[in-house]
């Protein structure tokens, strides 16, 4: 199995959006994946309650059967999607994948 963690840090504004709203945009695209994506084993998007300086504003810890899925999940249309949207409004990702 494998551990997919992403961490965003989103601007202040961007897309005609605040930063709150695109993050409660993002988690709601997000979570509706696991719908869309059969090989999705679990998949949870939590926001950062901390406000100091520095910190990601959202997590995304997915699951997966293997490195393969990770890399079909990469490019498959409908995550496509969000990463397009992503890329717009965001400032900062980390990311890493590990197996447990």
């Amino acid at each position: 199995m494998i551990r997919h963690i992403v961490m965003w840090k989103f601007k202040d504004c961007a897309q005609g959006l605040s930063r709150e709203e695109n993050i409660q945009k993002v988690k709601t695209m997000l979570e509706a994946l696991p719908d869309k994506i059969d090989f999705i084993r679990e998949m949870q998007v939590q926001v950062n309650v901390n406000p100091k300086e520095g910190m990601f504003d959202a997590v995304l810890i997915s699951t997966f059967d293997s490195l393969e899925d990770v890399g079909r999940y990469r490019v498959h249309p409908e995550h496509k999607k969000i990463s397009s949207y992503v890329a717009l409004i965001k400032e900062n990702r980390a990311s890493v994948d590990y197996e447990f």
